[in-house]
């Protein structure tokens, strides 16, 4: 992808390809349903692809992915990267030590887990996931980073919903994201 014109040529095929459901979760919200995207093959590959192209030559030493679709997002970004995938996961799911951080939903609560190993004193950790809204959920991943020492070395997002101020709670942070929708009309 090349300049500007590259990036709105690709954030108009994403959004063709992303399906939008009114009162999912609950009523009120509208949804962007990311699954009609990955389930084609070239699209899939090209979110990896712009994601690598920003993040290509940064220094990062490994990827955290969001369960459970920053999983779809992260894994291939590590191994297009040469670095290593760490899964911050739902609470309940991981085995060894953990530590834990809970955060605020735009529609709830919720808890993310990581093991006590997963990050190395002073790794610089790019933290991924399909969509930034409130930027409730990636707040709560950096603070996991910081407990273990690691440094956070930016935010990849396929979609963001600039509509909801994500970027504003990550301040200060390098946050990337592939397409934006800036109103929830769009």
């Amino acid at each position: 992808m090349s300049g500007r014109s590259g990036r709105a040529e690709v954030q108009a095929e994403f959004k063709r390809a992303i399906r939008r459901i009114p009162d999912f979760p609950k009523k009120g919200i509208v949804f962007r349903d990311i699954t009609t995207l990955w389930k084609d093959g070239v699209l899939l590959k090209r979110s990896t692809d712009v994601l690598y192209d920003h993040y290509k030559g940064k220094k990062v030493d490994a990827v955290m992915g969001i369960e459970a679709r920053g999983f779809v997002v992260g894994a291939p970004l590590a191994e297009r990267l040469g670095v290593g995938f760490v899964p911050l996961r739902k609470v309940g799911k991981l085995p060894g030590e953990k530590v834990s951080e809970s955060y605020e939903l735009e529609y709830g609560t919720a808890t993310l887990e990581i093991h006590r190993d997963a990050i190395r004193r002073g790794e610089r950790v790019l933290i991924v996931d399909d969509l930034i809204a409130t930027g409730g959920t990636a707040l709560a991943a950096a603070k996991l980073v910081k407990v273990l020492r690691g440094v956070v070395a930016g935010f990849g997002f396929v979609v963001e919903l600039s509509f909801l101020n994500g970027r504003r709670t990550l301040k200060g942070y390098d946050v990337f994201s592939v397409v934006e929708y800036s109103s929830e009309e769009e």
